[in-house]
């Protein structure tokens, strides 16, 4: 992302967005649609070597067929990109592992999240410390910590103070770059209905509790508001690479309790670095708020009632949902239906800060937006903008040979990838984003409006988003669950 001067003090810089590299191996085609296109090729000249033009028609199908998988699109996907979706789901739906119920009876191993699918192999470590819940992903080699944020609008802010603040976050995002043992950084702001407890709060100190009329009516009004609105919440959670770690670790004592002292010095580099850009970070989460938020996520109809309950609900054997159901398109667990939207395109032209406010603000929409950033290490960014370097020249100098005219769309993309090599020589940080829109409504004509709602308020961001069709499941866990999990 590269950003551009002002004209003048007092206004914002815009910024551009690097596009999303389409580039393959060869002549754009990618590793196995080459396979694909090399397979068709050696039949059709086996067959002339072995029976001549006249067995060309036996391979005439085969050939056919490789064509359309290899070229022809559906959802903006290749046919044989969706191969691999297509292959996962049949065996889950053969495997029966699309439905989920929770086994009551059966207690859960102890240390368990008791989520579904991939997530049922976390395990929380509580550290003793800071009394904060890690996560830790044994076969991803992982360990989770999460932090709540509390931020003014930032929309209502002056343009020099909105300037100001867009700086210090990007110097929070160098931190973790520079830390070279993060796996990922995961940023969730997600909508929930107001509980009425801030309210019943200012009535406790500021009311006049005089036994009169008004002041009885005022109490029974507050008493019965409820979920009358809704707030937001952010979090933010950064993810130790074990593997990269792995001499800190082994110096901090190794095993559980290494890598909770090295993923503690970067929760207080994290810390910091937050603080610094103006934000207010609280307590790392413990245990009982982690079970919160994930019982919420799954069941926001409850989430009221948590949080003005205090305690109620803040085991983590106990906060994976009760039932679960995926299907093709959407995602159904305890009191919710869920739909995830993955923004495949950021904007291509110059944008403002802020430029997301029609997508957050979006009232009436239960909904959660998630940033996943995946930081490079210098000498990787180094190593693989070379390579795409190279592949970009190897394919212009075949669409050369063979008289293919260069379009703009790969014009671009070379000049992101020459601007990110500068933007790396000149000291920054290399971040791979993703980001995902999790909507969810209580039945399934109302989610349908609210996914159409959102994916109206994205086109007046200029960013593209796509329905994950047939990973619901797995990008729930990722989109919707503050875990820095992976697609």
């Amino acid at each position: 992302m590269a950003s551009h001067a002002p004209s003048a003090e007092h206004e914002l810089a815009p910024v551009k967005f690097s596009r999303l590299a389409r580039r393959g191996i060869l002549l754009g085609l990618s590793g196995t649609q080459l396979v694909v296109v090399g397979a068709a090729a050696v039949s059709v000249v086996a067959s002339l070597y072995s029976g001549g033009g006249a067995s060309l028609a036996y391979v005439t199908p085969l050939v056919l067929g490789a064509a359309v998988v290899t070229f022809v699109g559906i959802g903006g996907r290749k046919l044989i990109e969706w191969l691999p979706i297509l292959t996962r789901w049949a065996w889950r739906t053969g495997g029966d592992q699309r439905v989920y119920r929770r086994r009551v009876v059966t207690p859960r191993p102890a240390g368990t999240l008791a989520l579904p699918g991939d997530a049922a192999r976390l395990r929380q470590w509580s550290d003793p410390d800071t009394d904060a819940v890690m996560v830790h992903d044994p076969h991803a080699g992982t360990l989770t910590a999460i932090v709540g944020l509390t931020h003014p609008a930032f929309i209502l802010l002056d343009p020099l103070e909105q300037q100001r603040r867009v700086t210090a976050w990007g110097r929070v995002l160098a931190t973790a770059c520079r830390s070279g043992r993060l796996a990922s950084v995961q940023v969730m702001e997600r909508t929930l209905p107001d509980s009425g407890k801030g309210l019943a709060q200012w009535w406790t100190e500021h009311g006049q509790h005089d036994g009169s009329w008004t002041s009885r009516t005022y109490a029974e009004l507050i008493e019965r508001a409820g979920p009358a609105g809704e707030r937001h919440a952010s979090t933010i959670s950064i993810s130790l690479d074990m593997k990269a770690a792995r001499r800190a670790i082994r110096a901090a004592g190794g095993g559980h309790r290494g890598a909770a002292a090295v993923l503690r010095q970067e929760m207080s580099t994290m810390t910091a670095a937050l603080r610094a850009a103006d934000l207010a970070p609280g307590d790392w989460l413990s245990p009982g708020e982690l079970a919160v938020i994930l019982r919420s996520a799954y069941d926001p109809v409850v989430a009221g009632a948590l949080e003005r309950h205090g305690s109620l609900g803040s085991d983590l054997a106990t906060a994976g949902p009760v039932a679960v159901t995926e299907t093709w398109s959407s995602l159904r667990s305890d009191s919710a239906h869920h739909c995830v939207l993955w923004i495949s395109e950021w904007p291509r032209s110059l944008v403002y800060p802020g430029f997301l406010a029609p997508v957050l603000l979006s009232s009436g929409v239960r909904r959660a937006f998630t940033l996943l950033y995946t930081p490079m290490r210098t000498d990787q960014a180094a190593r693989d903008i070379r390579r795409k370097k190279t592949e970009y020249l190897s394919d212009a100098t075949q669409r050369q040979r063979i008289g293919q005219i260069e379009d703009a769309q790969q014009s671009a993309e070379y000049h992101d990838v020459l601007q990110q090599e500068a933007d790396l020589t000149a000291g920054h940080g290399i971040l791979r984003v993703t980001g995902f829109l999790t909507v969810s409504a209580t039945d399934p004509e109302e989610l349908e409006r609210a996914v159409a709602d959102i994916e109206q308020a994205a086109i007046q961001t200029s960013c593209e988003t796509r329905r994950l069709w047939g990973q619901q499941a797995q990008a729930f866990t990722a989109a919707a669950l503050p875990l820095c999990r992976r697609l």
